[in-house]
């Protein structure tokens, strides 16, 4: 068969590369972002519970109402923030099945998307899916702070939607509260769509606050926030998630999202629900996932590799300019199949394969395989 493909430049993805790897030399896994430890017995028997009560049949297809109903009091707990449970808030197959409704609802032919490099990488395809054009905005290592008259510059008639996340996966970087306040500014009086993806504002560390997009009231006007239970609970292969948004927003995603996957797991998101009544299932997360990333960083603070304390999620970047001139990729090829320990290039996310001598490694792992990695980590 002849046919054009519509991604004719994507392959298979880095992080399904790099686990493969792992797989192969025996190596230990530090690339895909998943934790190696098992979620909550607690949640695992709400879910088993509520099989057995009944919930097996289609959710709702804006989501089981219990669960909706507990993410707009996480929203008026921990932000001040109010999204209506029946009309703002969409549960969806894990966070990137959100991030792709959005896109599809929103961007037509030659509209002009703007996002910050290095960019989780669903962001992309999904633009040139649907007909549109990606517009980069490079960050670069050790900071990746935001020039926003770069963005400004890059905003125009034609832009439709700017996606951002923070905390920053894959840098482990925060937007500040001015960084906000500038996007606020620059998108005022605009029709611009923000796609804020906000997977990990469970995890930030050294007593910041994560600045979500509805603390400020211009983008909360404007924005969809994603989200990731996943990301939250130990559990990325349930693949729950949701987002919020204004009415009018989210009556335009659900037109898209019930032709898409209508409803996803009923019994997951009736457990998910019935465990969030105890807010500190996470509210916690800060705390635990801190004392990984200082164990991790303490580990390896004789290494030859150098970093920033990750300010949130659960990665931590280690520049290797020290140890090698290695392009990113090749060295953590060699990593893996050397040394036995994997990890994820940054140059594949960032804009013309920009190469900052970095890698990403995931510290949402035991303690015993944190000590191991760093034991190897060590030995560079």
């Amino acid at each position: 068969m002849n046919f054009n493909s519509k991604l004719p430049n994507v392959g298979t993805t880095i992080f399904t590369i790099m686990s493969a790897l792992a797989n192969e030399h025996k190596a230990i896994n530090l690339s895909q972002g998943f934790p190696n430890y098992p979620s909550s017995q607690k949640l695992n028997d709400l879910v088993t519970n509520a099989m057995n009560t009944g919930y097996n049949q289609y959710a709702p297809m804006a989501g089981n109402l219990d669960l909706r109903l507990a993410i707009a009091h996480k929203y008026e707990l921990l932000y001040k923030s109010t999204y209506h449970p029946e009309k703002e808030i969409t549960v969806t197959a894990g966070a990137t099945q959100a991030i792709y409704t959005i896109i599809s609802a929103f961007v037509r032919p030659n509209d002009e998307v703007i996002i910050f490099k290095p960019a989780y990488d669903c962001y992309q395809p999904a633009i040139e899916l649907n007909g549109g054009k990606m517009i980069p905005v490079q960050l670069s290592a050790p900071n990746y702070s935001v020039n926003w008259n770069e963005v400004a510059s890059k905003v125009s008639s034609a832009t439709k939607m700017i996606i951002i996340n923070s905390p920053h996966n894959p840098s482990g970087t925060i937007w500040s509260k001015d960084d906000m306040l500038q996007l606020q500014k620059i998108t005022e009086n605009t029709n611009i769509i923000v796609l804020s993806d906000e997977v990990y504002e469970h995890i930030v560390f050294d007593d910041a606050q994560h600045q979500s997009a509805c603390l400020f009231s211009d983008l909360k006007q404007r924005s969809f926030i994603t989200a990731s239970f996943g990301k939250t609970f130990h559990n990325t292969g349930w693949k729950i998630g949701y987002c919020c948004a204004p009415e009018a927003l989210m009556t335009e995603f659900r037109k898209v999202h019930q032709f898409n996957v209508f409803s996803v797991h009923h019994p997951a998101q009736k457990g998910i629900a019935d465990y969030m009544q105890d807010a500190e299932t996470y509210l916690g997360l800060n705390t635990f996932f801190q004392r990984k990333r200082d164990l991790f960083l303490n580990l390896i603070s004789d290494s030859r590799f150098k970093f920033q304390p990750s300010q949130g999620t659960y990665f931590q970047v280690l520049d290797y300019s020290d140890i090698t001139d290695e392009y990113d990729v090749d060295f953590a090829k060699r990593l893996t199949i050397e040394f036995k320990i994997a990890s994820i290039p940054l140059s594949i996310f960032n804009d013309n394969n920009k190469d900052d001598k970095v890698l990403r490694f995931c510290f949402a792992k035991t303690d015993e395989t944190l000590v191991k990695a760093a034991e190897i980590l060590c030995k560079n």
